[in-house]
């Protein structure tokens, strides 16, 4: 009965038994919630008939969209500063505009 209990109460029973319980107790686990969010994929991965049509009335090849790219100018950019975590988005874009207005005046 005593060395059941110090078996018990061990260093393996106490850190060793339970780490092995979340070690595969936790790869189960993980392959069923991954299972899950497979099988929610495959039910929402149908796609809707109208959508179908729709991309086969207007189909986006790679070379429409090179050609896309090429038109455009990319020579004459301007580098636009998003607002700063502390700055509020609509001043900074009021101030924008009102500094663009002085520019092309």
């Amino acid at each position: 009965m005593e060395k059941l209990r110090r078996l018990w109460r061990g260093r393996t029973m106490t850190f060793g038994v339970p780490l092995l319980l979340y070690l595969i107790g936790g790869s189960f686990g993980l392959r069923e919630f991954a299972q899950i969010r497979y099988d929610v994929h495959k039910l929402h991965g149908k796609v809707d008939p109208a959508l179908k049509e729709k991309l086969k009335q207007n189909p986006v090849t790679l070379e429409s969209e090179y050609e896309k790219l090429e038109k455009s100018n990319l020579d004459n950019w301007e580098n636009i500063r998003g607002p700063n975590l502390w700055e509020d988005s609509r001043t900074v874009q009021k101030q924008r505009r009102e500094a663009l207005r002085l520019k092309t005046e």
